[in-house]
């Protein structure tokens, strides 16, 4: 049955009831006339014509140091190369993604800008390697194409604008639910029978004091040899420090005010703290002998350590089961920022790319396919952490939470020289304070000039 539109309807409710009433003055013998049905025509909305380009056969290059390209080894990449496809059709342009070598990202990206010719349309940089030539104008902001959304992409939710830098935004690429938080050795605090960071975190009771407190409790000589077998703590001391003075409300470079904060009452806090945990408590395993050594982000993987700061990519093949907590809470936090993100990276569009707009939404609309995870990056985050409520805590309490931290965009930044100064030097956290601030000022002056 065709559904009657509202004005006809009534009209012929009102004939009906009409009828009715007068049925009593109408001849015996009479025939009734009968009553037309109304026809309602049933008509299909008139598409709008979507519009057409053709760039004509242009290539459109993105650029990053790893290879882009969808392998197509799943329904998600399957549907992503299809749209790819169907983009290249309607755009008449052809889709390169190219493989630049890390080391070399930043010059490719400069010398051809400055020449007037971009190498790549769309290009994969840092955020510390971004600020020196987004103060030189060799980048565009995508604010003036995007709307005040943080999301792109809706529907599918997966390209969005990330955080903004230098006052504007610039950078964009895949939304992650990953994050920096505090990792957890699950048997070694089973076995020494500590409290569940997720329970103190829980209960407000996540802090810096508590954090020490399990660290000095989990360092042991459980065999008696007169040596510590069990550490409570393990990291890169620079990563260390940069993670603990964000917990504790420190923005180490302002990019946006051009403040240097290395020498601020927050920092020397952080550097009193570093200095209690490797020097005065020496809850801290160094395996290499050199605490400032990268490679003590390794340390963990002994088994023998209760906590330790490390990126989800370097949680592989291990022996033991782990759970993370954000970074605990330092005693000078102020906002809401739980760690460091120290090597935030992005998509950016370069100065002279031509069509720059149409280049960007050509790039958005690649992405625009079904969503079929829960949520972007489900695959690769349950790949990495095998409990849920790892799962849950990385997604609900510490993705978004990562102040980008951008004190290696400024040259001669003294951040590792303040920090091994306290912690190889012995120098107090105050001292080594005012040694530095001089050179982070005159490095934050230096670029923003």
């Amino acid at each position: 049955m065709r559904k009657l539109k509202g004005f006809s309807f009534l009209l012929l409710c009102l004939v009906m009831v009409l009828t009715a009433c007068g049925g009593g003055k109408s001849p015996a013998n009479a025939t009734p006339t009968p009553t037309p049905t109304p026809v309602v025509e049933e008509t299909t909305p008139t598409p709008e014509p979507e519009e057409t380009y053709d760039l004509g056969g242009r290539v459109i290059k993105i650029a990053a140091w790893y290879d882009q390209t969808p392998l197509g080894e799943t329904q998600s990449d399957i549907n992503r190369l299809e749209k790819i496809a169907a983009v290249e059709e309607k755009y008449k342009v052809k889709i390169e993604f190219v493989v630049v070598p890390f080391e070399e990202m930043v010059a490719n990206f400069t010398n051809s800008v400055l020449s007037g010719e971009p190498f790549a349309d769309i290009v994969q940089l840092e955020y510390k390697a971004a600020l020196p030539l987004i103060m030189q104008g060799l980048i565009q902001p995508i604010s003036e194409f995007t709307d005040s959304a943080s999301n792109i992409n809706n529907e599918g939710n997966l390209l969005t604008k990330y955080s903004p830098i230098a006052g504007d935004y610039y950078g964009f690429d895949n939304p992650s639910s990953i994050g920096a938080g505090m990792h957890y050795n699950r048997a070694i605090f089973e076995q020494l029978g500590l409290p569940d960071p997720k329970e103190l975190y829980a209960n407000g009771e996540w802090t810096w004091d508590k954090f020490l407190e399990l660290a000095k409790l989990a360092t042991k000589d459980t065999n008696n040899d007169g040596k510590n077998d069990v550490f409570g703590f393990a990291g890169w001391s620079l990563d260390v420090y940069k993670h603990f003075a964000v917990s504790n409300g420190v923005n180490i470079a302002d990019d946006v005010n051009l403040v240097e904060g290395l020498s601020s009452a927050g920092s020397i806090e952080t550097g009193e703290f570093l200095n209690q945990l490797y020097n005065v408590d020496k809850v801290v395993k160094v395996s290499t002998g050199d605490p400032m050594d990268w490679n003590e982000s390794n340390t963990f993987k002994d088994g023998d350590v209760a906590m330790f700061t490390v990126a989800e990519w370097n949680l592989g093949g291990l022996t033991f089961d782990f759970g993370i907590v954000p970074i605990p809470k330092g005693p000078s936090q102020t906002t809401d920022y739980t760690y460091a993100n120290t090597a935030a990276s992005g998509k950016f569009i370069g100065k002279g790319v031509k069509d720059s707009k149409l280049v960007y939404q050509i790039f958005e609309e690649t992405f625009d396919v079904p969503m079929l995870e829960d949520y972007p990056g489900q695959d690769y985050l349950e790949g990495k952490y095998g409990f849920e409520d790892d799962v849950d805590m990385l997604r609900n309490h510490i993705a978004g939470t990562g102040l980008i931290t951008l004190d290696d965009a400024f040259p001669e930044f003294p951040t590792w020289a303040f920090v091994n100064d306290i912690i190889v030097n012995k120098v107090s956290a105050a001292a080594a304070a005012e040694t530095y601030k001089g050179q982070a000022e005159a490095a934050i002056k230096k670029l923003g000039n």
